[in-house]
């Protein structure tokens, strides 16, 4: 039986998600963050962590952002095979809750309506927008508000197949060593492997909504995500920049098929305020 959902109801959702993840961070980040206070005996870093700490915990209390740049929305939709979506458009329904949710969050107003021209959208619209269908009566939302000190420096690269895992792990450790303290360590890193082009990028962002205190249910993988996390904090950059144990405090992976000549990888960097999301309708 088809299951009929409003399009009103998404954006109400939306509205909520986008703010509830900018003035929360998710249970496995707050997990992370302390986890990585109790690893950390360098001072000026372990100082460090005990501030990001508490401005967690204020956020939380005071219901208020995290961080200055409330980012820009990034929304991962999965409607069921089984809905039928009524009373207007998606995309549309999506950049209103962003708007609705910039609006009763004051949340900051960060996007330009061209890429050149910068000129300020005034509502923190449009949203990017990724739509899966899966089977189902239900519509699943996350909402990434995505912040661009770490958007920033974040990478893609085409390796060759023969680069295999240490290609791989040098990529993703090149892109700390690039970004230093501007992405606001310490960082979690999503890695897409695979796909093509345009499909690893999205295979990194969408690895960054994952649970970043769990391993990946493929033994392999878990192993690399494991030797990537070990190596980058071997680089000693700490947090902030001030040095010490943490650089990163997870990493997960999504892979994908990939064609025989070649092998897509993307690392897409979250600061220590990684933020998301998810409702159910």
């Amino acid at each position: 039986m088809i299951r009929r959902i409003r399009v009103s109801q998404i954006t109400y959702l939306v509205a909520e998600l986008y703010i509830a993840a900018n003035n929360r961070l998710s249970p496995d980040m707050r997990r992370l963050l302390r986890q990585a206070r109790t690893l950390e005996n360098h001072q000026p870093a372990a100082e460090l962590m005990d501030i990001l700490n508490k401005n967690a915990d204020l956020a939380e209390s005071e219901g208020m952002p995290l961080c200055q740049d409330t980012g820009m929305a990034v929304v991962f939709c999965q409607i069921g095979c089984d809905v039928r979506l009524t009373g207007g458009q998606l995309n549309e329904a999506v950049n209103e809750g962003i708007r609705l949710g910039c609006e009763k969050g004051m949340l900051r107003k960060s996007v330009v309506a061209d890429p050149l021209r910068r000129s300020n959208t005034g509502d923190n619209t449009p949203a990017v927008l990724h739509v899966r269908l899966v089977s189902g009566r239900h519509v699943t939302l996350t909402v990434v508000p995505k912040g661009f000190g770490s958007e920033n420096m974040s990478r893609m690269t085409m390796l060759k197949p023969s680069d295999g895992e240490e290609g791989v792990i040098a990529f993703a450790v090149q892109t700390i060593l690039i970004a230093g303290a501007n992405a606001c360590p310490p960082v979690v890193l999503g890695v897409g492997i695979g796909g093509n082009f345009e499909l690893a990028p999205l295979l990194a962002k969408e690895a960054l909504t994952l649970p970043m205190d769990e391993s990946n249910p493929d033994p392999y993988y878990a192993a690399l995500e494991s030797e990537i996390l070990k190596r980058v904090n071997q680089t000693g950059i700490g947090a902030q920049g001030f040095g010490g144990a943490v650089t990163a405090m997870g990493v997960r992976i999504l892979s994908y098929p990939t064609h025989i000549a070649g092998l897509p990888v993307a690392v897409n960097v979250g600061c220590h305020a990684s933020r998301h999301a998810s409702g159910v309708l």
